[in-house]
């Protein structure tokens, strides 16, 4: 999945592909923790930490500012 993300290149993709990447990263990774027997409220609380960690960076970098 990691890979997945590093070939996304930021730079020079437009947003649409970038949009659809991560829409179809998305289904991929919900489709393999279902496989792999995670619940749905176990992926409702990854998806949870993953906004807490986002918002975590958004502010260390309005502090930095």
């Amino acid at each position: 999945m990691s890979q997945a993300l590093a070939t996304m290149k930021t730079e020079t993709q437009p947003v649409i592909n970038r949009e659809r990447s991560l829409r179809i990263l998305s289904k991929s990774l919900y489709r393999d923790l279902r496989q792999n027997g995670y619940e749905p409220k176990q992926i409702v609380a990854l998806a949870s930490e993953l906004i807490a960690q986002v918002t975590t960076d958004i502010t260390d970098q309005s502090t930095l500012a």
